[in-house]
């Protein structure tokens, strides 16, 4: 068994405009922003929706949003969304980038919540 969760929003923006997007979410979401140590690509919007990471995220393509699953097994939570009919696209660092059917992107990733946290929002999988 193993157990996953809905963690959080990606805001993926070309590296060229992300302090402006970061200005602009964290103003229109009433959020503060601040640079995830030793991930300086990464701007978190502390506060922006509640229980759910929002971040800017600096990238060499286009703007888009896509989710982050955490997830305590990541192999079992791959081979479980593959099953569903996810595509496997790229790997980073110990990030796994999947094309959900329809196209959208979205990113399968260790936990990284407060053990806690994890426990009681996780929905476990057989």
């Amino acid at each position: 068994m193993h157990r996953s969760r809905l963690v959080g929003i990606l805001i993926d923006t070309p590296a060229e405009d992300a302090d402006a997007a970061a200005d602009f979410w964290s103003a229109a979401l009433g959020a503060t922003p601040y640079p995830a140590p030793d991930e300086e690509q990464f701007t978190v919007l502390q506060g922006a929706v509640p229980g759910l990471l929002t971040v800017v995220q600096s990238v060499d393509g286009p703007p888009r949003y896509h989710l982050d699953i955490e997830t305590d097994d990541l192999e079992a939570e791959v081979a479980r969304l593959t099953a569903l009919g996810a595509e496997p696209v790229s790997q980073w660092k110990e990030a796994h980038t999947l094309r959900a059917p329809g196209g959208h992107i979205f990113c399968v990733v260790p936990v990284h919540s407060p053990a806690e946290t994890f426990a009681s929002k996780a929905q476990t999988w057989p």
